[in-house]
């Protein structure tokens, strides 16, 4: 079982999302945290497009998610909002997969004009899954170099960054301290 699942939105294996995404990831396997990545990309086009919502990898995906302490979820901006094969994949999980599950979403685009697709596309959809979204991270193309070890070219970007990381690693400590072990009745 995970700890943190990163999930990738974008329908591109070296987009500047799955960058971050993996670069995040890279950290949180420094500090003894177990992490599964998964991709839109994992899915049969079939299972999407036929929306099958039995499908083994999609409930696989599902039961991913649920045994994680926590999701980091990206996607690249297409028209204002995530993408679309991200949007179809959610489309298909159960409608309570993020249950009181702390999601950090993260988001990439060509400029600031989309800073809001953020706050007005992506999170309302992760809360309709009843996901506990946290602050959230919004990347600006330029500021990325997909090539390098640390992607994120803007120092104050990745502090950041960097601190949203800490606080979705310290919301989940204190999620997890909080449930008790056992009930006395």
């Amino acid at each position: 079982m995970s700890e943190i699942i990163i999930l990738s939105g974008s329908p591109f294996e070296n987009s500047s999302s799955e960058s971050i995404m993996k670069y995040l990831g890279t950290l949180l396997e420094e500090r003894d945290i177990r992490v599964s990545h998964i991709s839109v990309r994992d899915v049969p086009h079939e299972d999407l497009f036929f929306a099958k919502f039995d499908s083994p990898i999609v409930e696989n995906i599902a039961s991913l998610i649920r045994n994680a302490k926590g999701v980091i979820i990206g996607s690249p901006v297409y028209k204002a909002a995530y993408s679309g094969v991200l949007k179809t994949l959610i489309d298909i999980l159960p409608q309570d997969v993020l249950e009181g599950k702390p999601v950090f979403p993260l988001m990439t685009g060509g400029s600031s004009s989309h800073l809001l697709a953020l706050e007005y596309a992506f999170k309302p959809l992760l809360a309709t899954l009843k996901s506990h979204n946290l602050k959230g991270v919004y990347l600006i193309d330029s500021q990325i170099d997909k090539e390098k070890e640390i992607p994120i070219l803007d120092e104050n970007t990745l502090q950041r960054t960097l601190k949203q990381l800490d606080y979705f690693i310290e919301f989940i400590h204190m999620q997890n301290r909080s449930i008790p072990t056992h009930y006395t009745i």
